[in-house]
């Protein structure tokens, strides 16, 4: 393999890690289902990635995460759960699609960059979604979700079909979103100075 062909594999597990930032499961029955077609290789220890059980479970995980981010209170605790989550997922569906890097190289490049690109967009979605029950009272977090949902299926898909591409929006992503934070953070309220009358 050449050092391009690492290149490709990392940012293949970094897109789809960044995917299940979003959502946990979305992006791993992506990777099954692309797996399972033979559209791209599984790591040896992930075959079970590709088979028709694997689709199956995943998919109706997949629906059930999905529908209960749109649940009022439950999308908030599922933030809760899936901040963890999402670092386990992220590191392992990077390892998974890390077919040809070296066992060392690989677990490296999935728990640093795999896991932590899937626990940065976890941090930042549930972030969001908390501004938003806060400010919106909950009427905003459908919204939110609906983002999430998009995001998980596009860095999902761009990982396999470009994935540089889908790195680089992944970085746009995570720059975006810290300068949000940054405006969020400065429009708190100043405390006032009494005048001394």
């Amino acid at each position: 393999m050449t050092p391009f062909d690492y290149a490709v594999s990392i940012a293949l597990g970094v897109g789809l890690a960044s995917g299940v930032g979003f959502r946990v499961f979305l992006p791993l029955l992506i990777t099954s289902v692309a797996a399972y077609g033979g559209y791209i290789p599984i790591s040896d220890g992930f075959a079970w990635l590709a088979s028709p059980a694997a689709v199956i479970m995943l998919g109706v995980a997949a629906l059930a995460e999905i529908l209960a981010f749109y649940i009022p209170g439950v999308d908030n605790l599922l933030d809760t759960i899936a901040t963890p989550t999402a670092l386990v997922a992220g590191t392992l569906v990077s390892a998974a699609v890390m077919a040809d890097l070296p066992p060392l190289v690989k677990w490296t490049a999935a728990v640093i960059a795999g896991g932590g690109a899937a626990g940065i967009t976890q941090g930042v979605t549930a972030f969001i979604r908390a501004n938003s029950t806060v400010f919106t009272g909950g009427l905003g977090n459908p919204v939110v979700a609906t983002g999430e949902l998009g995001g998980a299926a596009l860095v999902s898909l761009l990982a396999l079909a470009v994935p540089f591409v889908a790195l680089g929006v992944v970085i746009l992503f995570c720059w975006f979103a810290v300068m949000t934070i940054r405006r969020l953070l400065r429009r708190q309220p100043k405390p006032e100075i009494q005048g001394s009358g």
